[in-house]
Order: structure tokens, then sequence, then C-alpha cells
């Protein structure tokens, strides 16, 4: 067993910085990474050094790849929300935890980050970081150290990538040939999410490499905005009457930027997205992946980069979320919810989907069979609102009702943000979803008019036979107008359809056939 071996203080002004360059790294260096498995205790474990894996990553983006020492290390192995934690040797900061093996893979096996792959990223300005934070062994405080800056880095990820290791790497980590690398999972923390909302969604973000997990929220505290190398810190994507974010380990701090997670969050690149303090409740160990219990306390700043082999935020103000009032309305009353989402054209289509279903189905009045009533508007900044209106009916397949209004919700979103023309700002989102304890739907069996020919202007009536479900057919007249700019002697056609399917139809053809003739089509 390797002994505990901490950080020691920081060297003075004038001597080398802090950091160990990746050129310096070498097979059987032992150090020391810290983390926090419970509370906020920040506790060390031993590692070390097998061997560097070049180009891992990608051109000049090498991996370190070390061994885990320590009874909790050894008992939960690689844990998700572990990933940015800080490793040193001798004193020097090595790099970052972001790469751990693959499911079913308990041993204490993970890839580090070098610290100057993170400390390359964009900050957004044209400063360089002018005081790395590192720990110290004498009061385990954090101190300043020498000037590090570097050239900007970036990726984006669309799926969780892996990286195969080399047959005489596994075998020198005691792993499988056919062994591969994959980012360590950041625990997805719903907190007054139902169930069947997590389930749900839970397959959405998994391929960003989240691990959605029950959690909730912490009081803001005086202490949240001083965060040191070894903390954690939480990314808020919803907060409210619900919650969700996800929480990764801070690397390092310098002046008010934070490093953190040595890999993607969501790989967004540029980003504005709430940063708040992590509180960990416990860590759970599983054979199938192990994962920190994470609240999100006080918003302390804003993550600003998303890249590919770190996250930076600035401790500063929260930035603007969209706000989203929810209200739905059944037979046993009404039940409004409160929430604020962050704002991205690639994650808050999702989000609301996501809110939206869960306000259906946590309701304790929700009950499948019910047909589902939307209204409300989505406030742009700069324009008019975009204004909803549709009903949904229950269907027998075997998905949750809400799902529909859901997925509605969630396509205008999408094709909002989608939009050719500009970057959408939405100021406020307010949906009113009612339940009607009845299958309100129909099937359109004909249509017709009973007269053959019309002049420009004149009010025309069709009849469209209807067959309500489990019902009895009945006729219901549709009032329309002949457009008064009609050509004389032209041919109308009346398309009679539901709205989603007109919706799918490119374009409406005048019909040749039949002048001055009226053709009404079902």
């Amino acid at each position: 067993m390797l002994g505990s071996l901490a950080a020691p203080a920081v060297r003075a002004a004038g001597d080398q910085p802090p950091i160990l360059p990746l050129d310096q790294v070498k097979p059987g260096m032992r150090g020391v990474a810290y983390t926090i498995f419970a509370g906020d205790n920040i506790e060390p474990f031993d590692i070390e050094v097998i061997g560097i894996m070049p180009n891992l990553m990608g051109p000049k983006q090498s991996i370190i790849l070390i061994q885990l020492h320590g009874d909790k290390a050894e008992h939960t192995g690689v844990v998700a929300g572990m990933s940015g934690s800080p490793v040193y040797v001798d004193g020097k900061l090595m790099g970052a935890l972001s790469l751990k093996f693959g499911v079913f893979v308990k041993e204490p096996l993970a890839g580090v980050t070098p610290i100057e792959d993170i400390l390359s990223i964009p900050t957004g300005d044209s400063s360089n970081p002018k005081a790395l934070s590192v720990r110290s062994t004498a009061d385990n405080h954090v101190e300043p150290a020498a000037t590090i800056g570097g050239a900007a880095s970036s990726a984006s990820i669309s799926e969780l990538p892996h990286y195969p290791v080399p047959t005489q790497w596994a075998r020198a980590a005691g792993a499988s040939g056919d062994a591969y690398l994959e980012p360590i999972a950041a625990p997805l923390v719903f907190s007054g999410f139902a169930p069947a909302t997590v389930r749900q969604y839970a397959g959405e973000w998994a391929a960003y490499g989240m691990v959605a997990s029950a959690g909730g929220t912490a009081p803001p505290a005086s202490d949240d905005a001083k965060v040191v190398p070894g903390d954690m810190v939480s990314m808020v994507l919803v907060q409210g009457d619900i919650s969700m974010s996800a929480a990764c380990t801070v690397t390092a701090v310098t002046d008010d930027r934070v490093y953190a997670c040595g890999h993607p969050l969501f790989g967004l690149g540029s980003s504005n997205m709430p940063l708040a303090r992590g509180r960990t409740l416990t860590t759970l160990a599983s054979d199938f992946n192990s994962t920190k219990i994470v609240n999100a306390g006080g918003v302390i700043g804003t993550l600003t980069e998303d890249r590919l082999t770190a996250v930076m935020g600035r401790i500063g103000p929260a930035p603007q979320m969209i706000p989203v009032d929810l209200t739905v309305v059944t037979p046993a009353g009404e039940k409004h919810f409160h929430s604020e989402m962050f704002s991205n054209p690639k994650l808050t289509p999702l989000l609301m989907g996501l809110i939206a279903f869960n306000g259906l189905t946590q309701n304790t009045a929700y009950g499948e069979g019910s047909t589902m009533k939307l209204s409300g508007d989505i406030d742009i900044s700069g324009h008019s609102p975009v204004s909803l209106e549709d009903m949904y009916a229950p269907t027998d397949q075997f998905v949750p009702d809400g799902t529909f209004v859901a997925s509605s919700v969630q396509t205008t979103f999408t094709r909002i943000f989608s939009n050719p023309y500009e970057m959408p700002k939405i100021d406020k989102v307010s949906l009113r979803v009612e339940a009607i304890p009845d299958r309100r739907v129909a099937s359109i069996l004909n249509a017709w008019s009973e007269v053959s020919e019309a002049q420009p202007g004149d009010p025309v009536t069709i009849k469209v036979l209807l067959r309500p479900y489990r019902g009895t057919p009945m006729i219901r007249d549709v009032a329309i107008t002949i457009p008064p700019q009609a050509a004389r002697g032209s041919t109308l056609r009346v398309q009679v359809s539901d709205a989603d399917s007109l919706n799918r139809i490119p374009n409406l053809r005048l019909s040749k056939s039949s002048p001055r003739r009226p053709r009404v089509t079902p």
C-alpha cells in the first residue's frame, strides 16, 4: 500500500510553476489526488502512474493512465462526479481525473487529462491566468502560485466517446484486451421530478455521459463561492419548484476562474450556464457505476466554457435564465409550477419538454385516458409572442399521455431556436394544460358540399361526417367563404383534415378538373 502523499506548499515566486508538464511524467511516479466522498471533507487518495497513452483523444491530446490506491478508492472504483479531481506528483499539479474504464469495471484505474491541456482552454478575455490555486500541506488552504497560460483548444461531442486502450496498456493495467476508456460520468441530479420523468428522459442525457440520480438542493451558504481544488461544483440546468444540475470536481482556481471536470460536460463551447456550489451527501459504490449523490447549493457564478479538456466558470453574478410558469388544471383543481431553465439552442427544447411532462405526470390528479388541452404564450424579445393552442387525445399506445403534450412543446422550441434569421431571446414561457376526463377524438369519414358552384365571396357550408371514439357517427357543419379574389370559372379544392396531417402537406395545389365546380375531398 502506498503512503499518503500530500501536495506540498506553494513554491516561492521565481521558482518554476507548480505544475508537472506531460514530458516530465514517468511510469512509476507516485502522487496524490483529492476528492470528496461525503460531506465537505476533501480527502486525499494515493495514485501511481502506469504510463502515458499518446494521442488517445486526438492529435496532441494524450492521457496519463494511473492506478488509484487507498481503501475508499479501491472500494468504490472511479466514481461518477470524481471527474476533475486534481492529481499531484511531488507537489506539482499533473492534471485532473477524467476517464474511466467501461461499465462493470470497478478496477481503480483512471485516465488523467494533463494540466497543460486544461489550462489551454479559452478564457474569454485577453489576459492569461495569473494565480493557480493548489493545495497546501500545512493547513489545507489555497495559496497563489506562478503564472500559467496557453493556447485555445476546443471540441464538441454529440455522443459519449469511447477510447480503445492498446492491448499492452490494458494488460499493464490489469484489464481485458478489449478495454476502452470513456469520460467519467457526471451525476445529473433531479429534484422534484417524478420517477416516470427521469425514466422517460434518462436516455436523452446518457449520450453526454450523465448518470441520472435523485437528489435535492442545499440552501445558499456564505462560503459557497470559496471553492478550492477538490470541492464540488454543480452546473444548473433548471431551478425553482424543480431543479436539475450536473456535478463535477474542481481541478484548479485562478483569479475568478474555476476549472473543473477534466472533460466536456455537453461540448457547447462558449456557454452561459449558472455555476453553483455542489454539496456531496455520500458516495454509492456499485459494480455498474459508482456515483456521488450531490445537492446543488447557492449559485456562485457562470460556466463560460465547455471544452474538450475541461469546463471553466467565473465566480460572480449569475446569468439570466428563462422563467417558466406552468398551470395544470384537472377536475380536482389547479396546480401551479414555477421554474427557470438554462437558455441554449440545443438544450432548452429538451428542458422545456421535460418540465412540461413532469408538471403533468407528477400531478396527483393526473390519470391516463384524459384529453389534454394546451394553451399559452412564449414571449420572445423584440417579437410578438408565440401562442400555443392545441388538444391532445389519449391513445392506446404504451406511453404516458403527457408525452404528446411535452413532445409538441419541445418541437415548438426547436423550431424557434432553429430559425435562420436570428438567435431568439426568450423572455418568459407561460403554459396552461387542462385535463378533460374523456377521449375527445374523432375520425373524419367523409366531407362534401351541397352546392357545386359558388361566386367569389359567397359563404359555403361543408358537411363533415365524423365518428367519435366509441361513439355514434355525426355530421358537423363547417362554414367557409370563397375567397373574394378567386378567379371566376376556376376550380377550388377544399382540404378537410386534422391539423397535424395538414401541416405535413407542403403545398396544396388547385385541381385542374371540373371547372366552375368546387371540389371537396376528405
